[in-house]
C-alpha cells in the first residue's frame, strides 16, 4: 500500500530539475501512506514526472522500490495497492522472464510486456491505482480497481495534468487552482461524501471504479475513461443466468470463494490481523483467517461506555472462540474528539460520514501491531444487509393503507409524537417515519432515505445541480424486486463514495494497509447469481452469510439487532464541540465566506441545541466542509 502522483507537462518545456522539485513536493505531501520509502522519476523530454511513497508489504528489499521501469525499459509504473494473484500470474508468463524481487508491481511490469496493459489488468485479482507511461506510444494510462477500493484523482490545468493517490499531492502543484465546485457542494451536502466521479474541486475527477484512462502525451482534451470490468454487465448476467444449484451448494461454493478470497490476502512479508466487530462480516472473516492460519491471528476492536455504541463484547466473545490473539480499547471520549481536528486533512475534500472518527480510533489501535489489517466491509450491499432493504417497502405497506388526503396529517400527528420525546429511538423513529409516509412509493422512500439535505440548491448560493448515479433513475437497473436495485446503485454508488474511501483514508492516515476480501471481484460475481431468497429470510438479511460464520462460530455469538459503527455525536454537538461548532457555524462566518445561506443552517443549530429536533447528520456535513475550508 502506497501513494503515487505525478504529473505531465503537455507543452514539454518544463526542465528536468524543476520537473524533480514539482514530483518531491507532490510526492512528500504523500508520505503517510508510504513511509518506508520514497522515490520519483523524470523524463523532461517528454514532460512526464512520477512520484511515490511506499509502504512496504510484499518484498521489503530494494528490489521494490518504485518507480519501477519495466525489464526493456518501455514502461514506468507508480502503483497503490496489492495484486494478491501475482505469483500465479508469474506462473502464466514466459520462464524466461529474469525478476529482480517478488514483488507484485514487477510481475505487473512483465505482464504489461507481455499481454498488454489491459489484459493484464483484467487477469489481476486486488486493489489498485495505477499510473503507468509507455514510453513506446507516449501515452500515460491511469487505473481504479474494480470496485473502487483505492483512490486515483486527475486533473488538468493549463497543459499540466495532474494525478495522485489524494488531493494534497495535486494542490502543491503550482499550476493547480483551488476553485470549489458548488454543484459538488450540493451533492456532498446530499450524500455526506463528493460522488463519483467529482471532487470538489473544479476540474478535477475521481477515476471511476472498474476504468482506465489513456491520456496522449501531447496537447488536446482529456479523453474519457473506458470499463475493463462493468458491474452492470455483471448484475445484468447475474440475474439472467443464475446459480443452477440447490441452497446447500450455493453455501458451499460461497465457503469456498471467500476462503480463497481470504486466504490470497493474508499474502504479506509484514505482520497482519483483523478488525473484529463482532458483527457477521467480521466474525466471518476472522473465522477464516483463523481456519487458514497456523498460529493465532491478531484481532482488534474498540469499546465506547456508552452501551448502544459498543459492541466490544460481542467482539471478544466471538475471539474467545476462534482463538484469537485479540485486542481491545475503550475509547475515552477526549481520545475520540481529538480525533476530530485530524478529519479536515486526513479525508482533504470533505467527507462527514461519522464513523470515521471509530475507524480511524480501530485503525490506530491495528497499526500498533500490524501493517495489514483485513476488513469486513461490502457484506451488506451485496447480500442485502441493510434494514434499509426491507424498511422502505414496510413504510409503503402503511402508507398504501392510509388514504391520500390523511397521510399528511398522519405525518403531522407522527412529527408531534416526536416531539414529545424528541432525542428519545422512538422520538426520532417517529419523525423519520412521518418524513417517509408522504412518499408515494418504495423507491421514493429508499432515495430519501439515503440523503440528507434533499434540497441543497437554495442552501448553497450560485449552485446548479449535478448529474450523479444515485439522482439519475435512468441509470438504475430496472431489477425486480426493488432490494436487487437498491443493491446495485449501493454498491455502485454509496460503497466506493463513502465506505471504501472512509476506510482507505482512516487506515493510510496511520500507513495501515486495510483489504476487504468480501468485495473480491469473483466473490461480487457469484453474489449476483444467487436467488434473493438465498440472501434473505423474512425481513432479515444475509442469510447466506450467516449460513457460512455459522460453521465456524455459533450463530448464539452472533444473532442479534445490527448495530451501526458510530459515536454519540448528537450529544457532543450539544456538549463539548458546542464551542467549536458554533464558530465555524457563526452567521458572520457563514456569510462572509459565501458558500452557505446562513439561516437555514441557524435554524436546525438553535432546534439542535434546544433538543427540538435531532439534525446532528445534517449539521456535521455543515461542519465537516467548514472545518475543511478552515484548513485551507
Amino acid at each position: 500500500m502506497c501513494g503515487l502522483t505525478g504529473l505531465l507537462d503537455l507543452s514539454r518545456t518544463t526542465s528536468t530539475d524543476l520537473l524533480a522539485e514539482h514530483i518531491q513536493r507532490m510526492a512528500s505531501c504523500l508520505h503517510h501512506r508510504g513511509p518506508d520509502d520514497r522515490g520519483h522519476w523524470v523524463d523532461a523530454a517528454h514532460g512526464i514526472a512520477l512520484g511515490h511513497t511506499r509502504l512496504a508489504i510484499q518484498d521489503l528489499s530494494p528490489a521494490g522500490h518504485q518507480p519501477m521501469a519495466s525489464a526493456s525499459q518501455r514502461f514506468q509504473i507508480v502503483f497503490n495497492g496489492e495484486i494478491y494473484n501475482h505469483l500465479d500470474l508469474r506462473r502464466q508468463l514466459p520462464s524466461s522472464v529474469a525478476y529482480r524481487g517478488h514483488s507484485d508491481t514487477e510481475t505487473l511490469l512483465a505482464g504489461f510486456e507481455h499481454w498488454g496493459i489491459r489484459q493484464t489488468i483484467e487477469r489481476s485479482i486486488g486493489m489498485f491505482a495505477i499510473a503507468v507511461w509507455d514510453g513506446q506510444t507516449q501515452t500515460l494510462t491511469l487505473i481504479r480497481d474494480r470496485m473502487g477500493i483505492k483512490p486515483l484523482y486527475y486533473g488538468k490545468f493549463g497543459s499540466t495534468i495532474l494525478f495522485g493517490s489524494e488531493l494534497k499531492a495535486l494542490r502543491s502543484h503550482p499550476a493547480f487552482v483551488p476553485t470549489i465546485d458548488r454543484g459538488a457542494l450540493g451533492l456532498f451536502l446530499r450524500f455526506n461524501a463528493v460522488p463519483n466521479p467529482y471532487s470538489i474541486y473544479e476540474s478535477v475527477w475521481k477515476l471511476p471504479q472498474g476504468t482506465f484512462l489513456t491520456i496522449p502525451g501531447q496537447a488536446g482534451p482529456l479523453p474519457e475513461p473506458v470499463e475493463f470490468w462493468s458491474f452492470r454487465r455483471v448484475t445484468d448476467q447475474g440475474l439472467q443466468s443464475p446459480f443452477p444449484g440447490s441452497y446447500e451448494e450455493a453455501v458451499d461454493e460461497l465457503d469456498r470463494l471467500l476462503t480463497n478470497a481470504v486466504g490470497l490476502r493474508m499474502l504479506s512479508d509484514v505482520p497482519l490481523g483483523a478488525f473484529l466487530s463482532g458483527g457477521i462480516d467480521s466474525s466471518l472473516v476472522t473465522a477464516l483467517m483463523q481456519k487458514q492460519s497456523a498460529t493465532r491471528i491478531k484481532t482488534f476492536s474498540i469499546g465506547f461506555d456508552e452501551a448502544a455504541y459498543n459492541e466490544a463484547p460481542y467482539a471478544k466473545l466471538v475471539a474467545e472462540h476462534l482463538g484469537t490473539q485479540h485486542t481491545e480499547h475503550y475509547v475515552t471520549g477526549r481520545e475520540a474528539l481529538d480525533v476530530i481536528p485530524l478529519l479536515p486533512r486526513m479525508f482533504d475534500e470533505p467527507f462527514a460520514d461519522s464513523s470515521q472518527i471509530p475507524t480511524y480510533l480501530v485503525s490506530a489501535l491495528a497499526r500498533k501491531d500490524v501493517t495489514v489489517a483485513l476488513s469486513g466491509d461490502g457484506g451488506d450491499e451485496l447480500f442485502c444487509g441493510y434494514r434499509r432493504y426491507f424498511d422502505a417497502q414496510k413504510v409503503h405497506r402503511i402508507a398504501r393503507w392510509i388514504p391520500g388526503p390523511f397521510r399528511q396529517l398522519a405525518a403531522a400527528s407522527a412529527i408531534q409524537l416526536g416531539g414529545l420525546s424528541p432525542n428519545s429511538r422512538w422520538g426520532r423513529m417517529a419523525r423519520r417515519g412521518a418524513s417517509l409516509l408522504t412518499e408515494s412509493s418504495p423507491e421514493a422512500i429508499y432515495r430519501r432515505h439515503m440523503q440528507h439535505w434533499r434540497s441543497p440548491l437554495p442552501l448553497v448560493p450560485g449552485t446548479e445541480e449535478k448529474s450523479c448515479e444515485f439522482l439519475d433513475l435512468a441509470q438504475w437497473p430496472p431489477y425486480t424486486p426493488e432490494q436487487l436495485r437498491w443493491m446495485s446503485i449501493d454498491t455502485r454508488c454509496y460503497l466506493p463514495n463513502d465506505i471504501l474511501t472512509k476506510v482507505d483514508r482512516t487506515s493510510m492516515a496511520v500507513a495501515l494497509e486495510a483489504r476487504v476480501p468480501l468485495i473480491d471481484h469473483r466473490v461480487v460475481e457469484f453474489a449476483w447469481r444467487l436467488p434473493l431468497d438465498f440472501k434473505t429470510e423474512g425481513r432479515q438479511g444475509k442469510r447466506i452469510l450467516r449460513e457460512v460464520l455459522a460453521r465456524y462460530v455459533p450463530p448464539a455469538l452472533f444473532e442479534r439487532p445490527k448495530t451501526g459503527f458510530g459515536v454519540p455525536l448528537e450529544t457532543w454537538l450539544r456538549g463539548p464541540l458546542r464551542e467549536w461548532a458554533e464558530d465555524l457555524l457563526s452567521e458572520d462566518r457563514l456569510r462572509r465566506e459565501g458558500y452557505f445561506q446562513p439561516e437555514p443552517i441557524r435554524q436546525c443549530w438553535a432546534e439542535h441545541l434546544s433538543g427540538k429536533r435531532d439534525w446532528h447528520y445534517w449539521i456535521w456535513d455543515i461542519l465537516m466542509f467548514q472545518a475543511w475550508l478552515a484548513e485551507g
